[in-house]
């Protein structure tokens, strides 16, 4: 009798990817992309991508860069990345006060990168030492006196404050340099052909984002707001000015951390 051979299936890619407007455009991508027969996608908030990678949940997450460090085995895999090269509207410091009047400042529990890039700006550039608070959900509704907050993501938009404090924008004053929010990093080696295909898809959904806003109409901004946000404010190669602006967010990270 003929034995079969009967090869095991494919086993998909786990991916994670955030769950913002921003991110719609490699979503949209990577749904139409051949590719998606390949990959399992959950989208989640930029710290639960980042827990998911670390902890091997995931085989491949947009994650914020200040918690690269913490994936073993870390591989940025793509040409595409969550920047700005000034004014990025959704990663802000709200306050009812001024800068130099700012006691307290809450910490978004969404990001990593944007707590620490908080706490370099304060350092380095603003010159100011307030205390930092990790603060739970709701925690836009304390924004009072002189305690401020960092608020990121899609709430942003319909958050309004009496002093608004644009991080990227800020950087770009201090470094001179764009900004990264997040890579699309790996935590194994993969396939060359999958990588070349996963980036083939991301630019490819960058290139319709009017298809993207089509698909998936934004629910916290009009359809031509968004656009003007994705087109205008988000800058998604992760280009040489861009690596150089990692670089030394990473340099002044490291520096903080050694001095806590």
């Amino acid at each position: 009798m003929t034995k079969i051979l009967l090869l095991p299936p494919m086993e998909k890619i786990r991916i994670s990817a955030v769950s913002y407007l921003n991110t719609l455009p490699f979503f949209y991508g990577l749904k139409h992309s051949a590719i998606q027969t390949r990959c399992d996608i959950s989208l989640d908030i930029p710290s639960v991508c980042a827990e998911k990678l670390i902890s091997g949940k995931v085989d491949i997450g947009l994650i914020p860069v200040a918690a690269i460090p913490k994936v073993s085995n870390a591989q940025i895999i793509s040409d595409y990345c969550i920047g700005a090269n000034g004014k990025v509207k959704t990663v802000c410091l709200f306050s009812e006060v001024p800068l130099h009047e700012i006691n307290t400042i809450l910490l978004d529990y969404q990001s990593r990168t944007s707590v620490m890039l908080v706490k370099i700006l304060a350092k380095e550039y603003w010159k100011i030492n307030p205390e930092f608070v990790n603060a739970e959900a709701g925690f836009e509704n304390k924004i009072k006196g002189k305690t401020a907050a960092i608020v990121i993501g899609d709430r942003t938009f319909n958050l309004a404050s009496p002093y608004i404090f644009d991080l990227a924008e800020e950087w770009k004053k201090f470094a001179g340099l764009p900004f990264v929010f997040a890579c699309w990093v790996a935590n194994k080696t993969l396939p060359i052909d999958f990588i070349s295909e996963f980036n083939h898809a991301l630019k490819n959904g960058l290139d319709n984002i009017n298809k993207t806003l089509e698909e998936f109409p934004p629910s916290v901004v009009s359809t031509a707001e968004a656009k003007k946000y994705l087109t205008e404010n988000i800058s998604y190669n992760f280009d040489s000015q861009k690596k150089k602006g990692l670089e030394l967010f990473n340099e002044l990270s490291n520096k903080i951390i050694s001095n806590s």
